[in-house]
Order: C-alpha cells, then structure tokens, then sequence
C-alpha cells in the first residue's frame, strides 16, 4: 500500500506565508514527478507547482514568484512553501506523485498515480 500524507494547511492572513508538507510511505521503489494541486469552492482543481526526481519545477501562473515547490528524495517528500498569501490562495491543496511501487516479485514493480487526502488553506483577516 503506498500513500501520500499531506500536512501543513490552516488559517492564514493575507500576506502571511504556509509551508505544506506531502511525505510518500508504503513500498516505494521510486518517485518521479511530485506535484501540487488544489482546488478552491466551486472551481476545478488547477495545477499549481510540479517538480521532477532531477528536480526541476514548473508554476502556475497565479503563483509564479510567491510560491516554491522543493523535494527531499532521501525522504520521498515534496514541500510548498507559500509566501505573500492572497485570499484567492483559498483552496484544499492536494499532492500528487508519479510511484513505482514495489510487488511481491523481485524485479517486477507497479506503476502508481497517487493523491494525498488534501489539506486546507484559508487565507483570510
């Protein structure tokens, strides 16, 4: 069983900053892309920063300069950290990773799209 774990979210003032955590668990054999999502009420989910096992990034435009996704593999976890906060920040935040899991053959792996259970940002006085 592999599966994300998101942490991090909560009340915030605009202007003020949040980090998100997203920690992988289970029986990983590797992760390639690691990305962030999120989804405000009543609009789609949009994508937000992804990030490669190389480590490069890419944002969202509504994000670009306020927000930096960053990896730690020796710990399969991705961070956000947010700065300068906007109330249009407002949304649940999922991570999602790209996992090829391990299977009870040796040598013989699964490939995973996984998504985290979200956590809440509001951003609001």
């Amino acid at each position: 069983q592999v599966q994300l774990v998101e942490s991090g979210g909560g009340l915030v003032q605009p202007g003020g900053s949040l980090r998100l955590s997203c920690a992988a668990s289970g029986s990983i054999f590797s992760i390639s892309g690691m990305n962030w999502h999120r989804q405000a009420p009543g609009k789609q989910r949009e994508l937000v920063a992804t990030s490669t096992s190389g480590g490069s990034t890419n944002y969202a435009d509504s994000v670009k300069g306020r927000f930096t996704i960053s990896r730690d593999n020796a710990k399969n976890t991705v961070y956000l950290q947010m700065n300068s906060l906007k109330p249009e920040d407002t949304a649940v935040y999922y991570c999602y990773a790209e996992i090829m899991a391990s299977t009870s053959t040796p040598g013989r792996y699964r490939a995973l799209e996984v998504w985290g259970q979200g956590t809440l940002v509001t951003v609001s006085s």
